[in-house]
C-alpha cells in the first residue's frame, strides 16, 4: 500500500510539473505572439499591389473603400465586408454589399466623397483614372490597385493580395482552397463527356455583339466546364456579326445579357438566327451574369452555371 501511495504522490507530483511546463510553454507563446503584434503595430507593414507600388500599412484597415464588385465579393468572402465604408453601384453581392453608400458608377468615382469618408484604404483598379487616383494618394489616402483578373489564377492572386492588406492571409488561403475545390467537383462531373459541346458565349446583345475568346478568365470558365467556345480560336472580347455566329452553328447558345427583359427570348426570335442547331433545339440559356463576369470567389459557381447549362444529365 505505501508504494502505491507514493506512486500516486509521485504521479500527481509528475503531473503538476508537466501541468506547470504546459503552463509555461503556453505562456511563452502567448508572450511571443504579444510581441509579434507589438511589432508588427510598431513597425506596420508592406505589401505589393499590381502597380508594382509597395504600398505601407501601419495596421490592418478599419475602413475601406471597394472600386470594383468582385474585389467587394472577396473583402466579404474574407469575413471583412463590414469594414468597407463606399462601394460602386454595382455592388449587389452579398445582400448586405447593397446597403454601402455608392461612392463609384464603376466608370468614375467621387472622390470629393472618399476623401469626406477618410478611408484607410481604397481597393482600386488599374483600368482608367489613374490621374485620378493619383489625386486620392496626394490627398493622403492609401490606394492599393488590384488588375483586372484575366485568369483563375489571376484571382487567386487578387485574395492573397487582398488577404494580407487585411491581415487574414489564412483566410485568403482557406477561400482559395474552397474555389479550387468547387472547381475539381465540376469537372469530375463533366470529365467524362466524349465530345464536347459547342458553344456561343454571348456578353452584348445587338446591335453590338460581342463575345468571349482566349486570354479571358471566362474562356477558362469555359473551359473548365469542358465546353468548346466556337469563337476560341480568337483573342479577348470578340465583337461579332450575326453572320459570324450563325456559321458556327453552336448547339447551345448562352448569353448573360441581363439588360433585357429575357434575353434568350430575344435571341430566339432573331432573323436569320433558326438556322442554327441551337435555336431549333431551344438549347439557349441565360447565366448569371454577376456570377459568370465578376473574376471574384464565386468563379466555381460560374463553372457550374456554365456545366449545368450545357450538360445537365450530368447534374441530375
Amino acid at each position: 500500500m505505501k508504494k502505491l501511495v507514493n506512486f500516486q504522490w509521485l504521479s500527481i507530483l509528475m503531473l503538476a510539473l508537466v501541468l506547470v511546463g504546459c503552463g509555461t510553454t503556453d505562456e511563452a507563446k502567448n508572450e511571443d505572439t504579444s510581441k509579434k503584434v507589438n511589432t508588427a503595430e510598431e513597425t506596420g507593414y508592406k505589401v505589393t499591389d499590381d502597380r508594382g507600388v509597395e504600398v505601407t500599412f501601419d495596421a490592418v484597415p478599419k475602413t475601406i473603400v471597394s472600386l470594383q464588385p468582385s474585389n467587394t465579393e472577396i473583402l466579404f468572402a474574407l469575413g471583412v465586408g463590414d469594414r468597407i465604408v463606399g462601394a460602386t453601384e454595382y455592388d449587389t453581392y452579398p445582400a448586405e454589399a447593397q446597403n454601402i453608400e455608392r461612392v463609384s458608377n464603376s466608370t468614375m468615382f467621387n472622390s470629393e466623397r472618399i476623401l469626406a469618408l477618410k478611408p484607410d484604404v481604397v481597393i482600386a483598379y488599374t483600368t482608367g483614372q489613374d490621374d485620378a487616383l493619383k489625386g486620392l494618394e496626394d490627398a493622403g489616402v492609401k490606394v492599393f490597385v488590384i488588375k483586372s483578373a484575366a485568369s483563375f489564377e489571376d484571382v487567386y492572386g487578387d485574395i492573397e493580395q487582398i488577404a494580407t492588406v487585411m491581415g487574414v492571409e489564412d483566410k485568403g488561403e482557406q477561400l482559395n482552397e474552397d474555389i479550387k475545390a468547387k472547381i475539381a467537383d465540376v469537372q469530375t462531373k463533366v470529365k467524362d463527356v466524349e465530345k464536347q459541346k459547342n458553344v456561343y458565349l454571348e456578353i452584348s446583345p445587338k446591335p453590338d455583339i460581342y463575345t468571349t475568346a482566349a486570354g479571358t478568365f471566362q474562356q477558362e470558365i469555359l473551359n473548365a466546364a469542358n465546353v468548346n467556345n466556337v469563337f476560341g480560336d480568337q483573342v479577348d472580347w470578340v465583337k461579332v456579326s450575326e453572320e459570324e455566329v450563325i456559321a458556327k452553328n453552336p448547339e447551345v447558345i448562352l448569353t448573360t445579357v441581363n439588360s433585357k427583359e429575357d434575353s434568350t427570348v430575344e435571341i430566339l426570335a432573331r432573323n436569320g438566327w433558326n438556322t442554327m442547331t441551337a435555336i431549333q433545339n431551344k438549347a439557349v440559356f441565360y447565366v448569371d451574369a454577376d456570377i459568370s463576369t465578376r473574376p471574384g470567389p464565386r468563379i466555381g459557381e460560374a463553372v457550374e452555371l456554365v456545366a449545368k447549362a450545357v450538360y445537365p444529365e450530368l447534374f441530375q
